[in-house]
């Protein structure tokens, strides 16, 4: 999966993007209530850790 395809995604299931940090974009999940970041390589495949921490403080099975 591409980081564009996951933050769609992200999107889908209400979490929102709140700020670009110093090297990642930062997150919000309305489903945690946690703030987490998220890589800015929208044409790169998203490493599958990478991926599983990203959904898990979303809150996304």
């Amino acid at each position: 999966m591409k980081y564009s395809e996951l933050k769609k995604l992200l999107k889908k299931n209400g979490c929102r993007f709140e700020v670009d940090g110093k090297r990642h974009e930062i997150w919000y999940s309305p489903i945690t209530g946690n703030y987490f970041p998220v890589g800015r390589h929208n044409s790169q495949d998203v490493a599958p850790g990478t991926y599983k921490a990203i959904m898990k403080q979303a809150g996304i099975e």
